[in-house]
């Protein structure tokens, strides 16, 4: 992800796999019915009755005390301790002018989170990436209807983004889709746990360790300056793992630099106002560069004779060649991109033990990935974006 967000969309994805909850599948086995008892007749057996019931009763009694003896469970850890979590904390208040005695009281009532390491931990080394397999958990019928329902509700707020931003509905519809399922999977993790979590205690086993656990350091600070800023409980947000929040799942940083209050209500609210979510997502894609009108990929095939498979994956999805310089190193473009003005990259999507799926993408598909530095993720919003316009009918 790029100094915007980790997306959500994968979890979100992985959490239609999990089993039912055992108490759910298998309920609690019905109790058999005692035989009945024979009433005592006569004093000696009242005695003797009530002497067995005594006798039945004390073990209960017994195991019930040692149940309330039972200490209770120890407070879970949090940065109170941490003597460079509190130290960031003073720091944080001095640069952006905060009350010091909020920012540690907040940041002391942060827990680290071994689940969210656990997420952000590298896919174990030789995984190999297949584009099938992704792209089937995100262009599904779920999704696809999800997305109708949430074009015809906002018809409105979209015509308007697409008017003064010149992003395209489709595009907004799939990152919101791919992110969140149009809102039902915007994260249960408290933020400031998921971002302490990531700050100062950053999987080590990550490639970028160190530069990344600087970077969610930065989302910290501004998260704890926003909800300051706004008189706002920073323990109350709920978000992804990594710390991204509502409908377009945007970082701290993000949502102050990019968020807009797109329904004109006077505060910008992307967890319950489709209609800023969406401005906001056509502002994100607006200030990093989309021009209207420009597709984002067109389809390639190769001149074995003249192919530079190497020369052309070096730049990554960076736009690099010309058309000239595609062709000649063996990309060849057909119909309107061999017309196309700006400069193009060698997208190469894995698909396991089977042949790579190759697109020339461009400036705009480019612009895509500065949401998540993932061709697989924009082809994604691309193509569910475009299954729901072809639904739609338009």
């Amino acid at each position: 992800m790029s100094p915007r967000l980790l997306a959500t969309g994968l979890l979100a994805a992985a959490a239609f796999a999990l089993p039912l909850c055992a108490a759910a599948a298998d309920p609690a086995p019905r109790q058999r019915a005692s035989a009945p008892q024979a009433k005592p007749t006569d004093k000696k057996a009242k005695a003797a009755a009530a002497k067995t019931s005594a006798a039945k009763r004390k073990p209960a009694a017994a195991a019930a005390a040692k149940k309330v003896s039972h200490p209770s469970p120890a407070p879970r850890e949090t940065y109170a301790g941490r003597p460079e979590a509190m130290r960031f904390a003073q720091e944080v208040a001095e640069r952006r002018g905060l009350d010091a005695a909020w920012t540690r009281r907040a940041l002391s009532e942060a827990r680290p989170l071994a689940i969210v390491q656990r997420l952000m931990q590298p896919a174990p080394p030789g995984t190999r990436k297949n584009w099938a397999a992704y792209r089937s958990r995100f262009i599904d019928r779920v999704r696809i209807e999800g997305g109708l329902r949430f074009w015809q509700e906002n018809r409105a707020a979209l015509q308007k983004a697409e008017a003064e931003y010149g992003v395209p509905a489709e595009m907004i519809v799939g990152i919101i889709g791919v992110e969140t399922l149009y809102g039902r999977h915007m994260g249960d993790f408290r933020v400031i746990d998921a971002l302490a979590t990531l700050a100062f205690d950053h999987p080590p086993q990550h490639p970028r360790a160190a530069e990344r656990a600087e970077y969610f350091r930065g989302e910290l600070e501004q998260f704890l300056s926003t909800q300051h800023r706004r008189g706002l409980d920073p323990l109350e947000p709920l978000g992804s793992f990594a710390g991204a929040q509502g409908l377009p799942q945007f970082m701290p940083t993000s949502w102050v630099r990019w968020a807009v209050d797109f329904d004109g209500d006077g505060r910008v609210d992307l967890r319950n106002s489709a209609a800023d979510a969406i401005g906001s997502v056509a502002s994100y894609f607006k200030g990093h560069g989309w021009q209207t009108g420009m597709p984002t990929h067109y389809p390639v095939s190769f001149d074995a004779d003249h192919l530079d498979l190497d020369a052309l994956l070096a730049p990554d999805i960076l736009p690099t060649f010309n058309v000239a310089s595609f062709a000649a190193k063996g990309a060849v473009l057909d119909g309107a991109a061999q017309g196309h003005a700006g400069p193009l990259a060698l997208v190469e999507l894995q698909n396991g033990e089977g042949l790579p799926t190759y697109v020339a993408g461009t400036e705009n598909f480019y612009v895509v990935t500065r949401y998540n530095q993932s061709s697989y993720y924009a082809m994604a919003v691309i193509e569910l974006g475009r299954a729901v316009a072809e639904q739609l009918g338009r």
